[in-house]
């Protein structure tokens, strides 16, 4: 967002609305979703109802499930009385309330549908243009500490958010690489259907993609190569 001309892409989205974004925080990667039966293949997703909004809804059609717009209130009852199969909400500090676990015991991992959250505050762009500049830093700088405090927070309450749901009886159980594949696939084919027809999401996702492909050359023999080595240590003892 800040490196990588993501800032001034979502206030070019903004403009003609009059408004300015501030990223300010973010929940990190999140789970797959709660299912009520196994899904080994993506034909299981054939007809599967399954709580999941937005981009990602339209991805699941793609799988062949049918997304439903729930409420948290209302994911629960249901998941109990099988109007849906499977629900999607957030990671293990989120989940944890929602006290899915007895109903639909099978937690998916990782959340193909959601690798990070970025979160915005939306401010007047009149407004800020108002403000003096040492102003604009002031809250560029809050909402930027906002973001990273959120993140930190999320980090460090959802390992122990994971474990206590799975000693209340959840089952932690990885998306194979097919389904992971076929939900890939399933992406790429609503981003170009979006792209055809809407030049600004097509000219921010070209950005992102090729800031993303960068990225990952370097974390590929950075981050993740040592986190890697160091998560394979501990499961050997």
């Amino acid at each position: 967002w800040t490196e990588g001309g993501g800032r001034e892409l979502i206030d070019e989205v903004l403009k003609p609305f009059g408004a300015v974004a501030l990223a300010c925080g973010n929940t990190g990667a999140q789970m797959g979703g709660w299912f009520r039966k196994e899904v080994k293949t993506p034909a299981d997703f054939n007809e599967l109802k399954m709580r999941i909004g937005g981009l990602s809804g339209r991805i699941l059609e793609k799988l062949g499930g049918v997304p439903v717009a729930t409420p948290a209130a209302e994911i629960k009852p249901s998941l109990e009385s099988g109007a849906l199969d499977a629900a999607q909400w957030a990671g293990p500090h989120d989940d944890e309330r929602l006290g899915l676990q007895k109903i639909a015991p099978a937690y998916y991992f990782p959340g193909w549908q959601q690798g990070s959250n970025a979160l915005h505050i939306l401010i007047n762009q009149a407004k800020w243009g108002e403000l003096p500049a040492n102003y604009q830093a002031i809250l560029t700088a809050a909402a930027s500490l906002a973001g990273t405090s959120m993140q930190a927070k999320y980090d460090a309450r959802n390992p122990d958010a994971l474990k206590k749901l799975v000693v209340d009886g959840a089952k932690l159980k990885p998306f194979g690489g097919e389904i992971m594949d076929a939900a890939n696939a399933a992406a790429n084919a609503v981003y170009a259907e979006i792209s055809a027809s809407d030049p600004q999401f097509a000219k921010i996702l070209s950005a992102y993609m090729a800031f993303r492909n960068d990225e990952y050359l370097w974390f590929q023999v950075g981050e993740v190569a040592y986190d890697n080595y160091l998560v394979r240590a501990r499961a050997r003892g």
